[in-house]
C-alpha cells in the first residue's frame, strides 16, 4: 500500500476514459440518432475537488459525443480527446504539451482499449467492473463500478495520498 500511495502522491494529471468509467457503459440512442449518457453527480464533485488542488484532469475516449464535451466543460475540464480508438496518440500529445512524465499521470480505464496507456502511466486504475485483463494490469481498483462512484473514489484516493483530502472536505463541515 505504501508504494501505491507513493505513486498517487506524484500524480499531476488524471486521465479518465468515458464509457464504462464516467458512465456505466450504457449507450442510449434516440430515434433521431441522438446519443445520451448518464453521469453520476458525485463523480463530478470529486473531479471538481481534485482540480481545486491543482491536479489536472482529462478524458480520452473512443467515441465522439457532444454530451461528453458539455459535461466535461461544465466540470472545468478542457482536455477532451474524443474519437480515439487508439488512445496512445492522444496520450502522447497531452503528456508532451503539459510537459509531464509517465510517473506524473494516472489513467482510469475499464476495457481492453485502455491497456496501452495503462501500461505506461505511473498509476493505472481500473473501475471495479472492468474487463479481467484491465483488473489484472491495474495498480489499484475502485470498489465502485464505472459511472456509479468510481471516479469519486479515484479523486478522493489521490487527494488523500497528496495530503489534501481533509482540507478539501473541511469546506463542507
Amino acid at each position: 500500500m505504501h508504494n501505491l500511495h507513493h505513486r498517487a502522491s506524484n500524480i499531476r494529471l488524471v486521465i479518465f476514459d468515458v464509457d464504462g468509467v464516467l458512465t456505466d457503459g450504457s449507450l442510449y440512442l434516440g430515434d433521431d440518432g441522438q446519443e445520451y449518457k448518464a453521469f453520476y453527480s458525485r463523480d463530478g464533485l470529486g473531479m471538481t475537488l481534485l482540480q481545486s488542488t491543482g491536479v489536472r484532469l482529462a478524458v480520452i475516449t473512443g467515441r465522439s459525443s457532444q454530451v461528453v464535451k458539455m459535461r466535461m466543460e461544465s466540470l472545468g475540464i478542457s482536455e477532451i480527446y474524443q474519437g480515439y480508438q487508439d488512445k496512445l496518440p492522444a496520450y502522447d500529445e497531452l503528456k508532451k504539451r503539459l510537459a509531464l512524465s509517465d510517473a506524473e499521470i494516472a489513467y482510469v480505464g475499464d476495457d481492453l482499449v485502455d491497456l496501452p496507456i495503462m501500461r505506461r502511466v505511473g498509476l493505472a486504475i481500473a473501475v471495479n467492473d472492468a474487463h479481467p485483463n484491465v483488473l489484472e494490469l491495474a495498480h489499484w481498483r475502485t470498489r465502485s463500478p464505472g459511472g456509479r462512484g468510481a471516479a469519486r473514489e479515484v479523486c478522493e484516493f489521490i487527494l488523500s495520498a497528496q495530503g489534501n483530502l481533509d482540507r478539501v472536505l473541511a469546506q463542507f463541515a
